[in-house]
């Protein structure tokens, strides 16, 4: 099956494409987003924000054929 994933800010240098325009991927069926966290070696040491479909997700979403799936590390500023 096919998805859309975008990996933001510092992130995004981990995609083969290195931007945030989004890349499609072919995945296995049954894949949640903690198996893309693995394949794309996104740290695991930070709390990540994920959006799937404009929708927050946790790591433990099982992805659909044809998923955006957006992954934010942590915001800060002041």
């Amino acid at each position: 099956m096919k998805i859309e994933i975008r990996l933001f800010a510092t992130l995004k240098e981990l995609l083969p494409t290195n931007n945030s325009e989004g890349t499609i991927i072919e995945i296995e069926d049954g894949m949640i987003i903690d198996d893309l966290v693995e394949k794309y070696k996104i740290p695991r040491n930070i709390r990540l924000i994920i959006l799937v479909n404009g929708k927050h997700k946790d790591e433990s979403y099982k992805i659909q054929d044809g998923d955006r799936i957006g992954i934010f590390p942590p915001v800060g500023g002041g």
